[in-house]
């Protein structure tokens, strides 16, 4: 117990001995550091204090700036763009997705077995109905034929020789040289060799017409798709896979859905007229194809309670292709005498649809609208707007009820719009220029060759330095002479 306590004592004396030792070193060296930062700050506080005053006058500056923009745009016109609401006709329209369908699609097979001699055409090229396709090796059927033809002529022969007992036979029943029973049994021989004519000939038809299959010929006007099968192979009767597919694409099908809401309004429109269908490209590529409705689905689909329609086009141009995905319109009506204004100038509020009207003392009134349908950039408007007023259609973020505006020239903002783009391409090009030389010099020469309040700062910090490194020194060397005494 004694030697803890003992161990303990001589811990707080070590631990006291070493504090004291720090307390004195950080003692003496904090005048000299407390001395040049004086001097340091004793040089740069005055220019620093004009800094302030100059940041601080500059700050006031821009406040009062601000405030008076401030004041002042309170005070200007907002600068909008403005169109004029047109009264004119205007399709009833419902637009959908469709896509092309080829209005024919014949997957060519073989009906008969045999290995592909030849295909006639190319990949991908334009086909004539009755035009010859594939060739399949002929010879088998070909021997199959005659051997029916030969069995067709032996079985004639025999025919011929029993018709002519059947005739002597007559002459001899009637004069009761033969019996009944001999005549009947001629007879039916005759009329089995016959028969058996018959379906010689019938067998003669039957190979001829295997024969035919042998060679394959289109059956529609049309465009063929890839080779399925390559010259070689041996093809077989109802085989999965078709030898090509042949895609009629003039005229050409577009079939599309719509909500079952409208399918009373395409039945009453479709009962007296023929619906014309615009099939328009998504990248709105050239003019719209015209077609007409020809077919309405008999069952709505309960999963998307949709009605599947079919437009007919005749695409003499081909720009339709199968498969392909277009925008459609489906036209069921025309509205005469609509008010119509852009689109870009209708708001939304708290109150609902909204616009801008301009008055005649260039100030806008807020007024609330409400809009029949919409259609490429055109809103129908149906109450809140008369033909041949003005509605502000760009800057509307920027007014309240009763601003004044500023009419702007839509030629000077497109040609401003195009300065602006080259403008920023020029800066785009000196910027990567500037990038693609070498790094830039460490000094600026807009700005001299450095900045004397860093010198100044960077002289006294190195003073001070010396200053404490002299004064550790110091501090250690009476350490020393205090250990030895």
């Amino acid at each position: 117990m004694k030697r803890t306590l003992w161990i303990v004592a001589f811990l707080a004396v070590v631990g006291g001995f070493a504090g004291f030792q720090q307390y004195q070193s950080w003692s003496l060296n904090k005048k000299p550091q407390d001395d040049a930062a004086a001097k340091l700050s004793g040089g740069t506080e005055p220019g620093e204090r004009g800094g302030g005053a100059g940041r601080s006058g500059q700050q006031g500056q821009g406040r009062g700036a601000g405030a008076g923009a401030g004041r002042g745009q309170g005070r200007e016109a907002v600068p909008v763009l403005v169109a004029t609401a047109i009264q004119k006709s205007v399709p009833v329209l419902i637009r959908a997705v469709g896509n092309v369908e080829a209005y024919n699609t014949v997957s060519v097979k073989s009906q008969v077995t045999g290995v592909l001699q030849q295909a006639h055409f190319k990949e991908g090229q334009d086909v004539k109905k009755g035009q010859l396709l594939f060739t399949i090796d002929p010879r088998p059927l070909e021997a199959a034929l005659k051997q029916a033809e030969a069995n067709l002529a032996r079985d004639s022969a025999q025919l011929r020789n029993t018709r002519e007992q059947l005739k002597r036979y007559e002459e001899l029943v009637e004069k009761q040289y033969v019996s009944r029973e001999q005549y009947d049994q001629i007879k039916t021989n005759a009329d089995a060799a016959e028969a058996v004519v018959d379906a010689d000939k019938a067998a003669v038809e039957n190979a001829k017409v295997q024969l035919s299959y042998c060679y394959i010929y289109s059956p529609v006007n049309g465009r063929v798709g890839s080779l399925l099968v390559n010259e070689g192979n041996l093809v077989r009767v109802n085989d999965g896979a078709p030898l090509v597919i042949i895609n009629q694409v003039t005229p050409i099908n577009v079939t599309f859905a719509v909500p079952e809401q409208h399918l009373l309004d395409i039945k009453r429109h479709m009962a007296s007229r023929k619906l014309s269908v615009n099939a328009s490209f998504p990248a709105g590529e050239g003019r719209a194809e015209q077609g007409i409705l020809t077919f309405v689905d008999n069952a709505v689909d309960r999963t998307t309670g949709t009605i599947k329609l079919k437009a007919e086009f005749t695409n003499s141009e081909r720009r339709l292709w199968p498969g392909q995905f277009i925008n459609v319109a489906l036209t069921l009506s025309t509205q005469t005498d609509a008010v119509v204004i852009p689109s870009e100038a209708i708001q939304v509020g708290p109150e609902g649809q909204q616009i801008f009207v301009l008055k005649e003392d260039n100030r806008v009134e807020l007024r609330p609208v409400s809009v029949g349908q919409t259609n490429v950039g055109e809103a129908v408007i149906t109450k809140g707007v008369a033909a041949g007023e003005q509605v502000v259609r760009e800057g509307q973020f920027l007014l309240s009820p009763g601003s004044r505006v500023e009419i702007k020239d839509e030629a000077k903002v497109a040609d401003e719009t195009k300065n602006e783009g080259r403008r920023r391409s020029g800066r785009g090009k000196t910027k990567t220029d500037g990038e693609g030389k070498g790094p830039a010099s460490a000094v600026d020469p807009a700005k001299g060759e450095g900045r004397p309040e860093s010198k100044v700062a960077d002289g006294a910090l190195g003073e001070a330095g010396k200053a404490a490194d002299q004064t550790n020194g110091e501090g250690r060397r009476r350490r020393r002479g205090e250990s030895k005494g």
